[in-house]
């Protein structure tokens, strides 16, 4: 099995080269500890520091010089086309007050396929298209640069 132990962020890349790729949902690419399956069909394990999200383009590597691309994997979701800026504006404040990940873009909003959400976007006057797509939602406002979820530094000062 092969084992990657290190990422280098898209951004940070200096060259497209790799040995492989591997194709991965987002509920895959939050993890930092998972047996995977490359492309090509060999074995590969994940042992990433933790608190990072794998991106579309990222590059995992290890000491044996092996460098594989990350890809978002086409996975269900809903996505809302919509050309009116209040009513997507509305739509992602919803969708957030639920804690709803979310893929925003100009014209555009994107979850994992959720029939209920659906129902919900369709009562505020959206309109939902459930389509095979890549999901990078948005890191959070906590997420850092590296786009990795939350951390909770906690700082306890107890007086006995």
């Amino acid at each position: 099995m092969i084992e990657l132990t290190r990422f280098i962020p898209a951004a940070e890349r200096t060259d497209n080269t790799s040995n492989a790729t591997l194709s991965l949902p987002i509920d895959s690419r939050i993890k930092s500890r998972l047996k995977v399956t490359l492309d090509d069909g060999r074995a590969a394990g994940l042992f990433l520091p933790r608190g990072y999200i794998l991106r579309d383009g990222d590059l995992l590597t290890n000491d044996e010089g092996i460098a594989v691309t990350v890809l978002a994997a086409p996975e269900s979701v809903s996505t809302v086309y919509c050309d009116d800026s209040h009513l997507l504006a509305r739509l992602c404040y919803h969708l957030g007050n639920r804690h709803v990940p979310l893929q925003i873009h100009a014209n555009w909003l994107r979850y994992q396929h959720d029939h209920v959400l659906d129902d919900m976007v369709h009562g505020l006057g959206g309109t939902v298209t459930v389509e095979q797509a890549p999901f990078e939602p948005e890191s959070g406002a906590y997420g850092g640069q590296q786009g990795g979820g939350h951390s909770h530094h906690h700082h306890h000062e107890h007086e006995h």
